[in-house]
Order: C-alpha cells, then sequence, then structure tokens
C-alpha cells in the first residue's frame, strides 16, 4: 500500500495526464514548480510553467493528439518532500481504439512538495523501443492495451 503522503504525487500525476487528454495545456503546466523541467518524447525542453505552456499550447492548436493511457509502476520518496513516480504510457492516435507501439513510452516525475503542495520538478518522457526486443514491445502494449478494457 502506499504511504498516504505519496498519495498526492500520484494525484499530481493522474492530474497532469488528464489534463494531455483534455488538450489542456494550462492545466498541465501549472502543475509545474517555478523551475521545473519537462523533456518530451523527441527530447525537446521546456523550463517553468511559462515555457512550458508556450511548448503545449501550440502542440494543442496545431495537431490531433492522441489520447494517453498511463500505469503508475512506482512511487516513492526520495526524501520527506522529494518523491520518484515512474510509469508506462501508450497513446491511443484520435480515431483509433488501440494503443499505438510505436509511442510507447516510461514516463519519470520528480515531485517536491513545498507548504504542503506538490508539484512537478523533473517530467521525462522516454521512447520505449526496446530495440531488438520486440517481445518487450509487445508485452508493453498488451499491459497498456489490457487498461483500456478493465
Amino acid at each position: 500500500m502506499e504511504h498516504p503522503d505519496l498519495a498526492g504525487v500520484r494525484k499530481l500525476y493522474e492530474g497532469f495526464i488528464a489534463a494531455w487528454n483534455r488538450r489542456d495545456a494550462r492545466a498541465m503546466a501549472e502543475r509545474f514548480r517555478k523551475n521545473g523541467l519537462q523533456i518530451g518524447f523527441d527530447g525537446s525542453t521546456a523550463t517553468g510553467p511559462d515555457e512550458i505552456f508556450g511548448h503545449l499550447d501550440p502542440i494543442f492548436k496545431d495537431h490531433k493528439t492522441a489520447t494517453y493511457v498511463a500505469k503508475v509502476r512506482e512511487v516513492r520518496p526520495l526524501g520527506q518532500d522529494t518523491a520518484l513516480l515512474t510509469a508506462i504510457t501508450g497513446l491511443v492516435p484520435p480515431g483509433r481504439t488501440d494503443v499505438s507501439p510505436a509511442t510507447n513510452a516510461h514516463q519519470t516525475l520528480i515531485a517536491v512538495r513545498e507548504n504542503g503542495v506538490w508539484g512537478i520538478e523533473l517530467f521525462q518522457n522516454t521512447p520505449a523501443q526496446f530495440h531488438g526486443r520486440p517481445e518487450l514491445v509487445n508485452a508493453m502494449t498488451a499491459e497498456l492495451q489490457k487498461l483500456l478494457t478493465d
């Protein structure tokens, strides 16, 4: 069972993913701390809520974005007010009902709590292509796809 202090970290992440799925760049950016860093799937970086909003807003305005399916693997403390969350994710492209293996990713979030409020200090979205190991891609895709039917 997850420590009660860490439930806020899971909620922070789930809200972040929900904001993506609503195409709400402002709600995503507001979850970051003043100097929070976002490292995107393509390696792009943005720092702080304003820059992160400026990066995300055109994505939602100019593209039909896919919907995230996410599964938290672990939330663990790194200190009294710092925690690490790891998750696996997949994306369901617009008009489809299945996870696209090409966009599977590992997501890492470091959260810091200040004045009782958790905020994102680092969010990294790393492709999970497991080069030369298609069985790992297939297993991850199946695990994520199962979340859509549960």
